[in-house]
């Protein structure tokens, strides 16, 4: 896009039916919990109980179907289309998206849980009996299926959707656009104000909940380090500290604040990953990582689909495994439920540019990866400690599961450093963690013209402060458990609107795959009028042909082009289009380099439009030129370039290129017509270039 239109692009604005509906409902929360905090923790966890004996079942058959979903997309022919226009490139590299990725997506809760559940598993599995052989080789893979491609799959659905509908369709990065293909325009009233406000409240108390786990880790971190007493007024004090270092952060925006947070976190966590290997009985380690792999992969259909149902049913069982499935498995689901709208928008806003095929395989295994090492490393080296004869060590972290990495890493030498890093990555991810809630919260209560711009600074800061306030609260209820309940409550509602995710994004991809059908039914008549006609009716001269690979045309000769040939042909058919009953309209933009555009309204199906940018490229060596710059003339559909240059072409192949266009978009949508229940309803607004 050129500076001109960035300048004139307009600004984001509050949406102030998601902003005051979501704000009202969370700040009035946070003050009920910290002045009514035996009443709250009452309700809370009574509705935590009606919830998982109800929906338990349900948890359970919805994140297998998530993934499933997105693991069939990936594979099937959706799996080429780009999230954003078909010339769109990826705006970060591997490294740093999947830094960003992985800081955003689980960060401090790692640090919690690498021990605490493994030993747990190990000492109290839910299924076979403690501290036995069995158990210990379970305990691993039982904290990596919650950390797993499930929970990941999630962030998938959610993060392809979102970027799939702004960066293609150019709508905004909201929830609601998913649903467009569903319920059209409507998704501007009060169906996608209802469906912003729940993505909001399930995504705030979701990041509430990871960041009251840090805030309980660091607390511990300081008593560890500097013998500072953990309470919560110490714990009120981290998180006012940590609002002011994520409101820097974020205020820095995403390339300047998030991304580099975000890989400064993944180097200081592999090298402590590195440490804990190195030191620790490598070779037992690296055993106990391969096993673990192998019997993640064998276990994990049965894992996934596994409620419980006989153990629930037996008396002498079911309360201890329901306490489990509400504190593990149910509580993991949630959790990633809630945290899908966020991180989903966060990937969205850092993934435009790559294929849905891409965009999975990188979400399900790059993040995964780490996640494996860092469970198996130093869940394995935990439980070879109580292995040993360490029981008292098993205890603490069980009991304790703030204390536990600590405790681990108090066996291997060069603590002070070690716990020190430990504190430092816990602050960095909790930061990280903090600041992209801020941003995306922001960004699903504003209404943003240009879903490559953020939300203004002011309302990133509120939400910053507004997630510190509700963490607070809850902490004051009861602690972690607290905050583990809200989770399992409010993510059951978002719950839901993920399947109209999923059916919304269908329809869609259905109508993608039938204008790549269109295309290749009328390929032969593109390519016979394509190429058997030049100027006049005759065929096309080989020399000029040739004559028009070599060229590397200069502003000057694309310009001249523009106004000679390509405006005249635009013209001629716009005005026969209208003569033949057609509302057809010729746009000629006001760039530097003007782009043309003719588009003709099609009521209630999907716009044409044929557009021809100008874009510029390096020249390459062997042109022997002396200008450093070449242009091409690209043509524009609503889907993005088709890639090819009509520099060099005559009026009457212009003419031609233009009915292809318009008879393969008329084929399109005949067969979206025919097609059983195909109704999607597909926005008109084209991705411009940038």
């Amino acid at each position: 896009m050129t500076s001109h239109e960035t300048e004139n692009t307009p600004r984001a604005r509050l949406n102030p039916t998601v902003f005051f509906g979501s704000a009202f409902f969370i700040v009035i929360f946070a003050f009920w919990a910290m002045f009514y905090t035996t009443q709250a923790q009452e309700i809370i966890f009574t509705m935590l109980g009606w919830i998982s004996n109800t929906f338990g079942w349900y948890y359970m058959l919805a994140g297998t179907l998530y993934l499933a979903f997105v693991i069939f997309v990936a594979c099937s022919r959706f799996g080429n289309i780009r999230l954003g226009p078909k010339h769109s490139r990826p705006e970060f590299s591997l490294m740093s998206w999947a830094s960003m990725l992985f800081a955003a997506g689980i960060g401090i809760d790692l640090l919690f849980f690498c021990v605490a559940e493994p030993v747990t598993q190990f000492l109290a599995p839910p299924t076979t009996d403690g501290g036995s052989m069995e158990a210990a080789r379970q305990a691993t893979v039982w904290a990596m299926f919650h950390y797993g491609i499930t929970g990941w799959g999630m962030y998938a659905l959610m993060g392809m959707a979102l970027a799939y509908f702004s960066y293609r369709y150019n709508l905004p990065l909201t929830i609601r656009s998913a649903l467009y293909p569903l319920f059209g325009k409507r998704v501007e009233g009060v169906i996608g104000h209802s469906v912003d406000i729940a993505a909001v409240i399930g995504t705030v108390f979701g990041i509430a909940t990871s960041l009251g786990i840090g805030v309980v880790q660091l607390n511990y971190g300081l008593t560890f380090l500097f013998d500072i007493p953990g309470s919560i007024a110490i714990q009120g004090a981290l998180i006012l500290v940590s609002i002011v270092l994520a409101t820097i952060s974020v205020v820095a925006g995403v390339d300047k604040g998030i991304r580099r947070l975000s890989e400064f976190n993944v180097l200081l966590a592999l090298a402590l990953l590195a440490f804990v290997l190195v030191e620790g009985k490598t070779i037992f380690l690296l055993n106990a990582l391969v096993q673990n792999v192998g019997d993640y992969i064998s276990r994990f259909t049965s894992m996934t689909m596994d409620t419980f149902a006989f153990r629930l049913n037996n008396p002498d069982t079911a309360a201890d495994t329901s306490e489990w499935l509400n504190w593990w498995t149910l509580f993991f689901w949630a959790w990633w439920v809630a945290w899908a709208p966020f991180v989903g928008l966060f990937l969205a806003r850092i993934s435009r540019g790559r294929t849905i095929r891409e965009f999975v395989i990188g979400t399900l295994t790059i993040p995964f990866v780490f996640t494996l090492l860092w469970i198996s490393i130093f869940g394995n080296s935990a439980i070879e400690m109580i292995l040993s004869g360490n029981a008292d060590f098993g205890q603490l972290a069980m009991n304790n599961p703030e204390q536990g990495l600590y405790a681990l890493l108090s066996q291997y030498p060069g603590i002070t450093w070690t716990a020190g890093l430990a504190t430092l990555l816990g602050m960095l991810f909790y930061v990280t963690s903090a600041d992209s809630g801020a941003l995306v919260l922001g960004n699903f209560t504003s209404i943003i013209p240009d879903p490559n711009h953020d939300a203004p600074t002011w309302l990133r800061i509120f939400w910053s402060v507004v997630i510190g306030l509700l963490t607070f609260a809850l902490l004051l209820t009861d602690g972690v458990s607290a905050l583990q309940s809200m989770v399992v409550v409010m993510g059951l509602p978002f719950s839901f609107v993920m399947f109209f995710v999923i059916a919304g994004l269908y329809k869609s991809l259905r109508m993608e795959s039938f204008r790549e059908d269109s295309k290749m039914a009328s390929l032969s008549g593109q390519l016979s009028s394509r190429t058997s006609t030049g100027e006049h009716g005759a065929a096309l001269d080989w020399r000029k042909r040739l004559s028009r690979s070599m060229d590397f045309p200069t502003v000057e000769q694309i310009k001249a082009f523009q106004q000679d040939i390509c405006l005249p042909a635009m013209e001629e058919v716009c005005e026969e289009l209208n003569k033949q009953g057609a509302r057809a309209e010729l746009i000629h933009g006001e760039e530097d380099i003007p782009h043309l555009a003719l588009n003709v309204m099609l009521d209630d199906e999907q716009n044409f439009t044929y557009q021809i940018w100008a874009r510029s490229f390096e020249t390459p060596a062997f042109a022997h030129r002396e200008y450093d710059q070449y242009y091409r003339l690209e043509v524009y559909l609503l889907e993005g370039s088709q890639g090819y240059d009509l520099m060099g072409y005559t009026r009457d192949q212009v003419i031609e290129d233009i009915l292809d266009q318009y008879e393969r978009h008329m084929n399109f949508l005949h067969m979206s017509r025919e097609a059983p229940g195909s109704s999607a309803t597909i926005p008109d607004s084209p991705e411009l270039p940038e």
